[in-house]
Parts: C-alpha cells; sequence; structure tokens
C-alpha cells in the first residue's frame, strides 16, 4: 500500500488561521477524489497525504523564483496513487485552480495567480507525463509476456499454439504473425478494430504503413531479421480502412522453429490514438479556462507573442484589458454561483461581438478579460468597439430571475511595437486599466508611453518613501494663506515635502504610508503652532489637506482626537481639508461630521463651483471650499457666477494657485476671499518662514 508521504520543505504556515484554510482546501480535495476513485488508502491516511502535496504546492509559490516542478511532482504523485483516470484529474485541477487563488496568502498579488496558472499546467504536464509511462510500462509488460510465451511455445508445439492463440486472442493490443517474406499470416480480432477492418491472409504488411511511415517501418525490420537485438519498436501510422491514418507503435521480434532457425516475425500493434487524445485534452485544459471555455492567460501571452510577429506593419494589433464593474457586487448579493453565470453570459456576448475579427478573448482570472485584436483596414476604431462591447453587455440577461446587466472598463494598447515583450504589454495594459478605473466606470483609456514613464518614475518613489520619511528625508513645510481683501495673513497651511517629488501626498495615498505619516503630519503641525502661540510669535489658523485614503479612513477621528490630546491644540484652531470627490463615500461624510462636531474647521479640496458641488455646502458642516488650480488659472466668468451662492450659504472661498498679481487681482474682485499660491513665495520650513513674515 502506498504509504503517505510529507516532504521536509513542505511545513504548513504558522498562522493558525492559513493552516485551517489549508486544512480545510486538502479535505475538500480528498473528498471529491474519493467519489471518483478508489485507492488503497483510509481517509485518513488520503487526507494527510493530499495535505502534504498542498504544503508542497504552497511552497513553491512562495518561493523565489518560482520553481514549476514540485507541481509536476505532484502531477506524478497522483499517478503513483492510482489516479490514473480523467475524472480524477479533473477533480484536482477544479479544486486547486479555484482554492489556491482563494487563500488569503496567495490574494495579495496578481503574481501568485500568474504562478497558480502555471503551476496547475505544469501539474497536469506531470499527471500526463507519468500516466504515458504507466501506460507504456504495462503495454511492454504486456508485450514482453506475449513475446516470452510466443517462444515458449517453440518447445512444445501443441501447448505453446494453444496457449499463443488464447492470450493473442483476448489482447487488446493487435497481434500479427508475419512471414519472413512481409505476408500477413494470421491476425487477432484487436488488429481489427484498429485498422477499421480484418487484415486479408497474404498482405503484405507495408501495404498497411501510411507512407510517412514506410522507411521507418523498412528500417526497422530489416534489424529485425538481422537479429540485431531482441526486439525492436518504432512509433508510425497504419492506413485505416476509411483511409484515415490511425497512431501506433509496431514492436516486432523474432520466431524461430524447433531447429531454433527464424520462421516468422511477431508483431504487436499499440493502438495510442486513446493516449494521444487524452494528452491534448489534458493540454487544452492546461491552456483553457474551466468555466468559460476561452483561453487563458497563459495560452492569451503565447498568443500574443504570434500576432506580435505576424500582425500588419501598418495596422499593427489592440490590445484590450477589461473588468467588469460592480461584479463583487454581483456576487455579494446574489451568490457565487450567479456570478459565474454572468461571466459565462460575458464570454459569450465577447465572442459574438468580436466574432467578426481575427481577434482572441481570453478569460484572465476573476472578473478580468483580454482581447487582442489583428487590425484590417475595417477594423473600428477602439472608442467604436469599446461604445459596442458595453452596448451588448447593457442588455439585461436573466438569471434565476434577476434582470443582470453589466458593463466594462478597459485599459487598451493600440499598435504596440512588434519588439514588445508580451508580459510587458499586458502590464501596460492593466496599467491603462487602472487609470480608467479611477473613481469611475464604463470607461477605457488608451495607454500612453509618456503616462508610463511618470508612472514608474513615481512607483519607484513609493517605495522607497519609507525609508526617506524614517530618515529625515521627508519633512513639513508652511506656506501662507492670504486675505485677498486685506492681504494680512490669514492662516498657515503645512504640508509634506520631499526633495525628490513634489507629489509627496499623493504618493504616499497611492502606497498606503498616507495613514502613519498623514498623522504624523498633523501631529507636527499642531505642535509647531501650539510652540509658535506659547511663545507669542504666531496665532493663527492652522490647516492640513487630507487624502482620499485618510478622509476615509474608520480611525481618522481617534487620529486626530489623539493629537489634539497630545499636543493641546485648540480643535477651533484646525482646518482639516477633504477632496469633494470623497463625499459619496460613507465612512468620508460620517468623519466630516464628527470632526466637525468637534469644533474642527471643515474644508473642501477640488470644489468646481457646479451645483452639485455646492449641494454639498447645504447638507454638511463646511466652513470654507478651495477652488482648483486649473479653474484658478483659467479665469473663466462662467465660474465665479456662483461664488455669491458660496457665500450665501455662509462658506468663504479661497483660490489654489495664485502664481501672479494679474490672478490675484481677477479673482479679488470676482469676490474670492482667500489665496494660496506661487505668488506668495514657497513653502518654507518653520524657522524660515516666521522669519520671513516677521
Amino acid at each position: 500500500m502506498t504509504k503517505p508521504s510529507r516532504r521536509p520543505d513542505a511545513a504548513p504556515p504558522e498562522d493558525t488561521a492559513a493552516v485551517r484554510a489549508r486544512e480545510a482546501l486538502s479535505r475538500k480535495w480528498s473528498y471529491l477524489l474519493s467519489s471518483v476513485v478508489v485507492v488503497a488508502l483510509s481517509r485518513d491516511e488520503l487526507d494527510a497525504e493530499l495535505g502534504a502535496q498542498l504544503d508542497a504546492l504552497c511552497a513553491a509559490l512562495h518561493s523565489e523564483p518560482f520553481d514549476p516542478a514540485p507541481f509536476e511532482e505532484v502531477g506524478e504523485r497522483l499517478v503513483a496513487l492510482g489516479y490514473v483516470n480523467e475524472p480524477g484529474l479533473k477533480r484536482t485541477v477544479d479544486v486547486l485552480g479555484k482554492g489556491l487563488l482563494t487563500l488569503e496568502e496567495f490574494r495579495s498579488s496578481d503574481q501568485h495567480t500568474v504562478r497558480v496558472v502555471g503551476g496547475i499546467g505544469a501539474l497536469t504536464c506531470g499527471f500526463t507525463a507519468a500516466r504515458a509511462r504507466a501506460i507504456l510500462d504495462q503495454q511492454e509488460s504486456m508485450q514482453r509476456s506475449l513475446l516470452k510465451a510466443a517462444h515458449d511455445a517453440q518447445r512444445d508445439q501443441r501447448q505453446s499454439e494453444a496457449k499463443f492463440e488464447g492470450i493473442a486472442s483476448s489482447s487488446t493490443n493487435g497481434v500479427l504473425i508475419v512471414g519472413l517474406d512481409g505476408r500477413l499470416a494470421w491476425g487477432n480480432e484487436s488488429i481489427s478494430v484498429i485498422i477499421g477492418c480484418p487484415p486479408e491472409p497474404g498482405t503484405r504488411l507495408v501495404e498497411l504503413i501510411a507512407p510517412n511511415s514506410i522507411v521507418v517501418f523498412r528500417e526497422m525490420m530489416e534489424r529485425v531479421l538481422s537479429e540485431r537485438g531482441e526486439f525492436e519498436r518504432e512509433p508510425m501510422q497504419l492506413v485505416r480502412a476509411d483511409g484515415e491514418f490511425a497512431k501506433v507503435t509496431l514492436t516486432a521480434s523474432l520466431l524461430r522453429d524447433d531447429e531454433g532457425k527464424a520462421s516468422h516475425v511477431l508483431v504487436m500493434v499499440d493502438d495510442d490514438t486513446e493516449l494521444a487524445l487524452l494528452q491534448g485534452e489534458l493540454r487544452r485544459q492546461s491552456l483553457h479556462d474551466v468555466l468559460t471555455g476561452l483561453p487563458n492567460r497563459q495560452f492569451f501571452t503565447t498568443h500574443l507573442e504570434t500576432v506580435l510577429r505576424r500582425a500588419d506593419p501598418e495596422l499593427g494589433v489592440t490590445v484590450f484589458h477589461l473588468d467588469l464593474d460592480a461584479f463583487g457586487l454581483v456576487c455579494n448579493s446574489l451568490g457565487a454561483r450567479v456570478g459565474e453565470h454572468l461571466l459565462q453570459h460575458v464570454a459569450r456576448r465577447l465572442r459574438a461581438v468580436m466574432s467578426h475579427e481575427n481577434a482572441m478573448i481570453a478569460r484572465f482570472d476573476g472578473d478580468e478579460f483580454g482581447i487582442v485584436v489583428e487590425n484590417t483596414a475595417l477594423t473600428p476604431d477602439v472608442a467604436t468597439t469599446m461604445a459596442t462591447i458595453n452596448a451588448d453587455l447593457g442588455e439585461p440577461t436573466y438569471v434565476d430571475d434577476h434582470g443582470l446587466a453589466v458593463s466594462v472598463s478597459a485599459g487598451v494598447v493600440h499598435r504596440p511595437s512588434p519588439d514588445v515583450d508580451p508580459i510587458e504589454l499586458l502590464r501596460t495594459a492593466d496599467l491603462a486599466l487602472r487609470q480608467a478605473k479611477r473613481d469611475r466606470r464604463g470607461q477605457w483609456e488608451l495607454f500612453h508611453t509618456n503616462e508610463d514613464t511618470a508612472g514608474r518614475r513615481d512607483a519607484a518613489l513609493a517605495v522607497v518613501m519609507p525609508g526617506a520619511w524614517e530618515q529625515g528625508d521627508i519633512g513639513v513645510v508652511y506656506r501662507p494663506v492670504r486675505d485677498l481683501a486685506t492681504g494680512d495673513l490669514a492662516g498657515v497651511e503645512a504640508l509634506l515635502h520631499w526633495d525628490l517629488s513634489d507629489r509627496c501626498a499623493a504618493l504616499a495615498d497611492e502606497s498606503g504610508l498616507i495613514l502613519p505619516m498623514g498623522e504624523w503630519l498633523i501631529r507636527i503641525a499642531a505642535g509647531q503652532a501650539q510652540w509658535w502661540r506659547q511663545r507669542g510669535e504666531l496665532d493663527q489658523q492652522f490647516g492640513v489637506r487630507l487624502t482620499h485614503h485618510q478622509s476615509t479612513d474608520a480611525d481618522l477621528v481617534s487620529r486626530v482626537s489623539k493629537v489634539l490630546e497630545e499636543t493641546g491644540m485648540p480643535a477651533a484652531r484646525l482646518t482639516l481639508t477633504m477632496p469633494v470627490g470623497v463625499l459619496g463615500v460613507a465612512d468620508a461624510a460620517g468623519n466630516l461630521s464628527t470632526l466637525a462636531d468637534m469644533g474642527i474647521r471643515i474644508a473642501l479640496d477640488d470644489f468646481g463651483l457646479g451645483p452639485r458641488d455646492l449641494a454639498w455646502l447645504s447638507a454638511l458642516p463646511v466652513v470654507s471650499v478651495l477652488v482648483p488650480k486649473d479653474l484658478v488659472h483659467r479665469q473663466d466668468p462662467r465660474s465665479v457666477t456662483l461664488i455669491p451662492a458660496v457665500h450665501d450659504l455662509g462658506v468663504n472661498l479661497c483660490v489654489d494657485g495664485i502664481e501672479s498679481a494679474e490672478q490675484e487681482k481677477w479673482w479679488r474682485e470676482a469676490g474670492a476671499d482667500l489665496a494660496i499660491g506661487a505668488h506668495y513665495g514657497s513653502p518654507l520650513d518653520a524657522g524660515e518662514f516666521l522669519r520671513k513674515l516677521s
């Protein structure tokens, strides 16, 4: 009986929750396998065996660099345990393909998704190879038994003939007795099944051989007749009665008479058609998504490399990276099964929409799809294609009496260089998709090289930002807020400053570092304000701008309360500014109201002076709004007509980005109250700021 094995390098994780998640997945694997096959292991032994194999796979997914060899070994191990049928492999692929990606330890990175897909492919390859070896071993064992029986039959003619005929007749392999002149003397029933009709005695064996295999056949027979070895074995093709070719493996050896002289040639015919079909199906499954039947990311990436080389030099290709909008909402409200049906519907509709183009559609993972189009002169432009896709998917489909309609957001790369690496091409498409989904739905974004360069630079800075902060390279600077009517100092704004980037707060917001760094900024600003106030040097309103993540942070109120308590700064002297775009989020609106109740002054950033933005002022306790820089520079009279409406709601208006005396004059006459910008000086550290004021 096969004993359960546990590899020493496949130790489970120390985290209890992760251990339980793995155990649940291995038990599910064991249960599903037990329902389709029977092996000489008890249920507990099988649970232990598959738990060990799952630990090995998880260890491989965590390894750097990633090596899919453990997945191949697990595929081979399944064959060793006796799981040599298709249902066993299918259950394994289904369970691991979905289950590994649900483990918390592999959710944090797209890299793990790619590794799981590659690993499952390696597992199927390992299974296929081991299955093929097992089948070949069985066949070779049978052949040797037949050959031995035939040779033994020469010692006792009457008994051997009866014994040989019985074995040969019951064999699923074709058996032929061929004279030394190459003509058939006898054949069993199985050879009739392989070639589609019983061969006539006296037929020359070479007449059954396909034209492309005749040279190999003749060379093999020459070696047999020259007695170079015990037997010869070669793959080749036979001609079937219907004109098609049958893939087989021929094994030939000499038969001798009572005097030891060669009398006939024994030919064993192994039908490889079923094995080839199995290998082809396993290969197809490793390159296609089980749920939708579409090519998977691995197949799509390989196909990209091909189409980039053969595409029309003028028209090129177009790559779409699609993501379903609000798919999580469907699954959370109606269940995963409805979500799966919706994905299948989307796959069918995408096939239909792109049916007139030379295109491949793939499902990457989750609710993401990919399309590559080999452009022709008749291929619609990107905008038309995206409008057609969203219009088609916007037609409701009914799942369990629920009428569902979806939209997709997309990142598009149009006519990339034919020399681009497919992995890099998919990365840029994903980058464009992320840009398209930023606070929007049903939109698409075209990739631009200059944006990618800036994005890479910002990403590199975001990576090293924690170290720069720890080493003191990131600090706090201050700039004045001026009263437009008098020119007096109306307040002070505190900002993060880093010599390497003027987008310090934005980078911290994108990387998640803004939550601790933002709290630190408020603490430094409040402490400085108190220091100046206690020394009688400066007693003004102090402002800090909050980012999107800070505004929606569930701990924002407690963070600010802690800072005020530690520094002793009066709440009424602190102004916190939120971006107007976050007000639709419940957490942000709740934070705003609670902070206002504490006495903190609340301002809104990026305020567009439109009717929709004005509506927030009636609903929320806001004391000031900041007009964005692009609106400040345009100086559009149509926008400033709404300034009186802002004042009527008891809110003052600050213009952000005044760079000249001309701009200052225009906005003062337009009715704005406060101003910030380069016209009043660059942000300075605390000491220089105070000296400049004095």
